[in-house]
């Protein structure tokens, strides 16, 4: 038997969704909200705990939710005040974000395809970069300070559920000299024509089927001088077109597919 839907905006398991969809850690406990039966889907098919459930009272559950899981009831426009976007679907979570360690994704020895976002601002960008580093078989994204975090509900929603699988790590600067002491070169994406440094190498004559990370920068003002140091080289993605330079995403996705495809071409 369904029970009444709750209809105050103030109760404390929706002030919990409101607090994780803004980010809030002290208010949501720890745990990251979601919304949609997609990605609440992929955050099963990964392997993510589900913590609770919030059903729009005019709707089913969905057939694939398990049993057992907690699912709280709410008037639908009390859902809507606490959710992130305006979706018509009435269903959102709260889920137990995966933790994960660098050493442990991230093993020099393996060879890895790494991507690094140094500063990246947009929740659209890192979530995309996270869905492309997963599609072309990166071994981890890693995130500096100034990065948005992946837990954002934007990013997640535009990593499509990579960022279940993915494993995204905060690392200092320090964590990526250790990289490149451990024989990982670390490669700073800059403009074509970038007149600072060492002039950089084209993405198609880079060596990026061995181990290799991928730094990416700020969406307006690039890599900072104190990224660009760690960096042992600069790359760069020709453009013939009368183009400035490129989307943070689409840059670090073009590079990832280049990765991809000189690793792919060894192994045949």
């Amino acid at each position: 038997m369904r029970t009444a839907a709750v209809t105050s905006r103030t109760h404390p398991l929706l002030k919990q969704l409101r607090g994780a969809f803004a980010g809030n850690l002290r208010l949501s406990g720890g745990l990251v909200a979601i919304e949609g039966e997609h990605l609440i889907y992929e955050a099963l098919r990964s392997g993510v705990r589900l913590e609770r459930v919030f059903l729009a009272d005019d709707r089913s559950a969905p057939e694939w939710l398990p049993e057992g899981v907690a699912v709280l009831e709410v008037d639908r426009e009390v859902l809507r005040s606490a959710a992130e976007t305006l979706s018509p679907q009435g269903i959102a979570a709260l889920v137990r974000a995966p933790e994960w360690r660098l050493d442990e994704v991230c093993r020099p020895e393996s060879g890895p395809l790494v991507l690094i976002a140094a500063g990246l601002q947009d929740p659209g960008n890192l979530g995309t970069l996270v869905r492309s580093a997963e599609a072309f078989g990166a071994a981890c994204v890693l995130t500096t300070a100034g990065t948005v975090s992946v837990w954002n509900a934007k990013a997640v929603r535009a990593s499509a559920g990579s960022a279940f699988r993915l494993p995204v790590v905060r690392v200092a600067r320090e964590d990526l000299l250790d990289l490149r002491h451990k024989g990982v070169p670390i490669l700073a994406a800059v403009a074509q024509d970038s007149r600072e440094g060492t002039p950089p190498i084209e993405a198609a004559e880079a060596t990026l089927h061995g181990a290799c990370a991928l730094l990416i920068g700020n969406e307006g003002s690039g890599l900072t001088q104190e990224w660009l140091g760690v960096a042992t080289g600069r790359i760069a993605i020709p453009m013939p077109g009368p183009v400035e330079s490129l989307n943070a995403a689409t840059a670090g996705s073009i590079l990832l597919y280049e990765a991809a495809r000189q690793r792919a071409e060894r192994t045949s």
